[in-house]
């Protein structure tokens, strides 16, 4: 999940209810929406590594701007995800727009549209399948009322997209609660949303993290972490392998919380502020094995003198810090764990401009390597499911597009570099997934269309 929220970071541009039935969408080397290819699809199995197989983009019913935040691929690897926010028709402002594509040809399947009862600003920030790939679960923030929003979280069916369950928390204050991310669990029967939610009266904000029936929506249970002062505002959530903890992290001070996913009840609850600046944890991953959590995100450097890429190693089961990792004056933000959990990859945006992904020992911290591209700042990461390769999605330098990066994953070495720049040569990169089989590697962002104004644009290479 992604710090796809701070709309003024050089993470802002990563990181529902009605068919949209006049939505434009065009499709690169194929016909009309929803027909026949205007040509034979290309072979992916036979095509060079870094090749384009197709392009897809969505402008939303009214033209205007269109930004996509979130990505998943379903398990059976059959379909692409993406979702976004979307200005609508009739003053609706900003909608939930969560499109489905053909992960083989790109082709749309279907898009579904929601605006809240504010009939004002409802942004999605995340998007997650089910195990088996029957459903897809959104969640973002909805506005009611001027200076209320509420967690909106939705449930479709994949291959239909037709809305399941529809819910909304907002908390005890009935003011400001925005949903972050969410993740199901490995059993596919619970979903959990973590975000940001003002405490009664107002007085201080913090985490609000909500376990959802995956089936019904009905609420398990509702955990509230909130400091003793200021405000705590969470980015990420992860579970487990074996189903039994829910992890959530973000500002400040890498404030790291555990829960038990059947009853809610806090496990543990740690932060990282070593010099006592601004520390902000922005990703969460757990080991395949489950018994480390990672975080990484931004760190005071020494001296104060700008930021570095932290990452932090702690139990699962405790919570013990087990080491820390700072590499680089920049922004780190976005992480990948290794298949076999050996290495945690790490890539962000270094001082001087472009990308670094740095990828550590996972049982010490230690660098294995480091990997710069210049043509990009900062990107998404995503680990091929063999374990082999590294792929990164940024914006290209001077926001003009997207820099799809893959690197070797035990020397980080380069093996091909790809752009997409969109009919305006202007864009921004959001995500990173790859194809369960590992033949192919999606990328989504915000593509100008020049009268289309910003489209969301999905994009799919040869691995």
């Amino acid at each position: 999940m992604v710090r796809g929220r701070r709309e003024g970071s050089w993470m802002g541009r990563y990181l529902l209810v009605a068919a949209v039935t006049a939505a434009a969408v065009t499709l690169t080397g194929f016909g009309p929406a929803g027909g026949a290819p205007a040509r034979a699809a290309a072979p992916g199995l036979r095509a060079a590594p870094g090749a384009r197989l197709w392009v897809s983009r969505y402008d939303g019913p009214s033209g205007g701007y269109d930004s996509a935040h979130a990505m998943a691929v379903s398990p059976d690897g059959s379909r692409v995800f993406v979702t976004g926010d979307s200005w609508g028709l009739r003053a609706t402002g900003r909608d939930y727009a969560t499109v489905a594509y053909s992960a083989v040809t790109g082709r749309q399947l279907w898009v579904r549209r929601y605006s809240g009862p504010g009939q004002r600003t409802d942004i999605p920030w995340s998007v997650a399948v089910s195990p088996d790939g029957s459903r897809v679960f959104v969640t973002g923030q909805s506005t009611i009322r001027p200076h209320s929003d509420a967690y909106a979280t939705i449930a479709y069916d994949a291959a239909t997209g037709r809305q399941l369950w529809l819910r909304r928390y907002q908390g005890p204050a009935n003011g400001y609660s925005e949903a972050a991310a969410l993740a199901v669990s490995p059993d596919g029967r619970r979903v959990f949303v973590t975000g940001d939610s003002y405490s009664a009266g107002g007085a201080s904000g913090g985490y609000a993290t909500v376990a959802y029936s995956a089936a019904t929506g009905r609420q398990l249970w509702v955990r509230r972490h909130i400091p003793r002062s200021g405000y705590d505002h969470a980015d990420a959530v992860a579970v487990s392998p074996n189903g039994t903890r829910v992890f959530v992290t973000g500002d400040a001070d890498y404030a790291t919380v555990a829960y038990s996913a059947a009853t809610g009840r806090r496990l543990w609850a740690t932060r990282f502020s070593p010099r006592h600046g601004s520390d902000y944890g922005g990703t969460v991953a757990v080991s395949p094995d489950g018994a480390t959590v990672f975080v990484t995100g931004e760190s005071d450097s020494a001296g104060g003198a700008g930021t570095v890429y932290a990452t932090v190693a702690y139990s699962a089961v405790t919570g013990g810090q087990l080491w820390v990792s700072r590499h680089h004056n920049g922004y780190g933000g976005s992480m990948a764990v290794s298949p076999d959990g050996t290495t945690v990859y790490v890539s962000g945006q270094p001082a001087h401009g472009g990308d670094l992904t740095v990828a550590d020992s996972a049982a010490t911290g230690s660098q294995r390597w480091a990997s710069s591209y210049s043509g990009s700042d900062g990107g998404a990461v995503a680990v091929s499911p063999d374990g082999t390769t590294v792929y990164v999605n940024g914006t290209s330098g001077g926001d003009h597009g997207y820099a799809t990066v893959a690197y070797n994953a035990a020397t980080g070495s380069q093996l091909w570099a790809s752009r997409y720049h969109g009919p305006a040569n202007l864009g921004y990169a959001c995500c990173v997934a790859v194809s369960p089989d590992g033949t192919t590697v999606y990328v989504t962002g915000d593509s100008y269309g020049g009268p289309t104004d910003y489209d969301y644009a999905t994009v799919a290479y040869r691995s």
